[in-house]
């Protein structure tokens, strides 16, 4: 089989190589790759986490979906031919965490495509408890924006509580995460303000589109002053004390990704004197992940492709993830 490979790390040491087709082992399923969606973990992982992938060569692609093309011995209720989609979190479903249904918190668990092989190739093994079934009419695109793109701003709204009569702000609505906070805040009942330069955005079902500089009064207008109940900042430091001024009184600032930088200064007094919250959210469990199958299958969500490269072309892909001219996601197709 085709597939991305890089041993060392880097942008210069990825290459596409045949190797050997693997096979499932006991508990396990052999997905062919039909769509993986690009990341920024998938960047950072063949970067700055190449040290801790394993194993070696490695094969990054945390989100994916396929057909299933054969199963291990002692799995049930999958067969080859089933259309499926690839929870992205590995676990032991011991731990008290896992018990607990919060599989993404894992006490020994990591995330295939770094921990395990991943996506970026023609086929992938993996346990066949990660594994759900999805229709025939779900695109292949959409079902692979489903396990990072979809169910990390779905598990994040669920964090923050987001309800009917709320007032979501969702920064970067653009972007991978983004685009879903918005459709997904919309079908929770929430007023959404999406912080975007994507004129597009607005068809996702936000109220109102505006650029970060003129969030505040587009903030102010939506809520009749009292300003927002929960925000989506999934930036980084660029934007989050912008995102932390547009809260109003027991506000709720939700956040799980620091593209632009990790450190921020924060005025504590502030914080408790409307009774602010900062949440930290990663990833989702599997539950959220069946719900979206669910919604998805429903017609309920969409997603915005920009280009779809082959294997050849991942590490254009993967470069591409950070141009200003990127107008929604991208995509490998194995």
């Amino acid at each position: 089989m085709k597939a991305l490979v890089f041993e060392k790390g880097g942008i210069g040491d990825l290459r596409v190589v045949d190797l050997e087709r693997p096979s499932p082992g006991r508990g396990e399923v052999l997905v062919r790759v039909a769509m993986a969606g690009v990341n920024p973990i998938d960047y950072a992982t063949a970067t700055r986490l190449s040290a801790i992938a394993t194993p070696k060569p490695h094969i990054p692609g945390s989100e994916f979906a396929g057909v299933v093309e054969a199963v291990g011995e002692g799995v049930e209720g999958l067969e080859p031919g089933d259309r499926v989609v690839v929870y992205n979190r590995v676990f032991d479903a011991s731990c008290d965490m896992c018990l607990a249904g919060q599989e993404m918190l894992c006490r020994r668990g990591g995330l295939v495509g770094l921990h395990t092989n991943g996506g970026f190739a023609e086929y992938a093994v993996v346990p066949a408890r990660n594994v759900f079934k999805i229709g025939e009419a779900l695109s292949w695109e959409l079902a692979a924006s489903l396990p990072i793109a979809a169910l990390t701003s779905y598990h994040a709204l669920r964090r923050a509580g987001a309800g009917p009569g709320d007032l979501v702000v969702v920064v970067g609505a653009g972007g991978n995460t983004g685009m879903f906070a918005v459709q997904l805040a919309k079908i929770m009942g929430a007023t959404v303000v999406a912080i975007s330069r994507k004129p597009w955005v607005k068809e996702l079902g936000a109220d109102y589109v505006a650029s970060l500089d003129k969030a505040r009064e587009v903030v102010e207008e939506a809520s009749g002053g009292r300003m927002a109940d929960i925000v989506v900042d999934p930036l980084g430091s660029e934007t989050l004390p912008t995102s932390l001024s547009l809260l109003g009184a027991n506000g709720r600032l939700v956040t799980f990704g620091v593209l632009t930088g990790q450190e921020v200064r924060v005025d504590f007094r502030a914080l408790y004197q409307a009774q602010h919250s900062i949440i930290g959210s990663t990833g989702g469990t599997r539950r959220e992940l069946l719900d979206l199958i669910g919604m998805a299958g429903r017609g309920l969500l969409k997603v915005r492709t920009w280009r779809t490269y082959p294997l050849e072309g991942s590490i254009e892909a993967l470069e591409k993830l950070f141009a200003k001219e990127r107008d929604g996601r991208i995509f490998i197709k194995p």
